[in-house]
């Protein structure tokens, strides 16, 4: 399945009209864009395509519900169908619990890394920047966004990205924002380690892994 390239804000409004509690559900998938008042989830709470105001809803099934999941957490993430299928798979035969050491494989990816230590406005702009040669892993040049870390890898910039005023633009946004505890950030030269695993405390994906194990175990 190819990856969905239409607007995205849509998506975030879909989801937010679909919530029972009336949360306004924000996957960040424009970056910068989602915290300001351009928002459109700030702007307008009703699903897309939807024309009147007070619109019954049907009943949503079981099965519904584990599907929305299921794609919301595929969309928040950015991978495609067979991919996050793979990702369930090894989470699976892992011992534990499986929903939580599923979020764990997609919060390692790489591309994910790089947007949780802010050098990266958007995951979408974190695959573009991992794919053009931006970042090494323990010195290694590293192009491939679904490379998994694990704990007491080290990210860093390629020398020759350095100078580039993308990278200080990005930390420019995102000063006032804090990083994640599993990863230790130094801003003197811009590299990374991942401590240890994150936990699902640390891990702020609003989502509820379990109705996805429940769609993938039927």
């Amino acid at each position: 399945m190819a990856r969905y390239t239409g607007p995205v804000c849509r998506i975030c409004r879909r989801e937010t009209a679909a919530s029972k509690t009336g949360e306004k559900i924000k996957l960040f998938l424009k970056g910068d864009r989602c915290l300001s008042k351009k928002c459109a989830v700030e702007r307008r709470g009703t699903a897309p395509g939807q024309k009147t105001q007070g619109k019954s809803r049907q009943k949503v099934s079981e099965y519904g519900r584990q599907l929305r999941e299921k794609q919301k957490m595929r969309k928040y993430y950015g991978v495609h169908e067979a991919q996050f299928e793979n990702y369930f798979r090894e989470a699976a035969r892992v011992p534990g619990q499986t929903g939580r050491t599923f979020l764990q494989l997609l919060e390692r990816r790489l591309d994910n890394v790089v947007y949780r230590l802010n050098l990266a406005s958007s995951r979408a702009q974190a695959r573009q920047l991992v794919t053009h040669r931006h970042f090494k892993v323990n010195q290694k040049l590293v192009n491939i966004p679904s490379y998994i870390l694990k704990p007491g890898d080290v990210v860093s910039i390629a020398e020759r990205s350095k100078s580039s005023t993308i990278f200080q633009a990005n930390a420019e946004a995102a000063k006032n924002r804090r990083h994640p505890e599993w990863l230790d950030f130094n801003e003197a030269d811009l590299t990374a380690k991942m401590l240890s695993l994150p936990s699902r405390e640390q891990i702020d994906t609003p989502v509820d892994e379990q109705l996805i194990v429940e769609f993938y175990s039927r």
